[in-house]
């Protein structure tokens, strides 16, 4: 069971019916066993990864309100030590960041080498809620995907390793969690009027995502659809991406500096 890069030859629909796997799925058991062991493995690969230093990870999740990116966050990249990771969310814009191109805040974010910088939105929202709720025009909007795809190749270029998720929930699903955050008094303090207005546009955030994916899926910045109506399973399926991504760059420790290796005798 593994995410497939999304072939913009062969966009997904994003159907009700696709946020959830076909297929045999593990059992409840037996698929917490195999997370916990890719848990684990993504941290030991962050430490090597961090020890290594040719590199940097940038991990993008994008979803709709109650998809579940702060749990995905929070379950799979809580393997990471916070020395070599950090998490960035991306509100609504200030008046200084507005001040700037669309891409400022974001470069700011970009993780040095040798970290894993995790996005909570990112700079698709440029892409996405602004052309919605049409905040800009859409010469302006229209223009950005070929930005967007400039800039990717640029930290590419620069050693950046991106992987973007979009975290797939069904209508029925994101209903159930947002009554759920409504009657829940530990979680309704994340409730805002705007969950409802942007519900209420599905199809239009619908057609936003499918032209992400189909313009802004490359081979070196690929996207990932995520099945994210179970938990577990959406969970599962990112951890087994990030853990294959980490395994492919023939990471390795450094070799100590024999001037450091001198003081090996001098330990008692």
């Amino acid at each position: 069971m593994h995410l497939e890069r999304v072939d913009p030859d062969n966009l997904p629909s994003l159907h009700d019916d696709e946020a959830t796997v076909t297929g045999k799925v593990p059992g409840s058991r037996k698929l917490r066993e195999r997370f916990d062991e890719l848990h684990d493995r993504l941290a030991k690969l962050q430490r090597v990864f961090y020890a290594d230093g040719r590199h940097a990870l940038l991990v993008v999740f994008q979803g709709r309100d109650a998809s579940g990116k702060d749990g995905t966050i929070r379950n799979v990249c809580g393997a990471f030590n916070p020395q070599g990771c950090r998490v960035t969310s991306f509100g609504v814009p200030s008046t200084h960041e507005l001040a700037h191109d669309f891409l400022w805040r974001i470069h700011n974010a970009v993780p040095p080498r040798a970290m894993i910088g995790v996005f909570n939105r990112s700079h698709y929202e440029d892409v996405l809620a602004v052309r919605v709720h049409e905040l800009v025009p859409e010469a302006i909007w229209s223009g950005r995907y070929q930005q967007i795809n400039a800039f990717e190749a640029g930290l590419v270029a620069n050693d950046v390793i991106i992987r973007k998720f979009f975290l797939h929930v069904s209508s029925d699903e994101q209903r159930e969690r947002l009554q759920e955050r409504l009657t829940n008094p530990e979680r309704n303090w994340k409730f805002r009027a705007g969950d409802l207005d942007d519900r209420a546009r599905w199809d239009e955030y619908t057609d936003a995502y499918r032209e992400i994916l189909g313009r802004c899926s490359t081979m070196d910045a690929p996207w990932f659809v995520v099945p994210a109506d179970d938990k577990r399973v959406r969970d599962y399926l990112v951890a087994r991406e990030l853990v294959d991504t980490l395994e492919s760059l023939d990471l390795r420790y450094p070799e100590a500096a024999p001037d450091i290796m001198r003081y090996a005798s001098l330990v008692d």
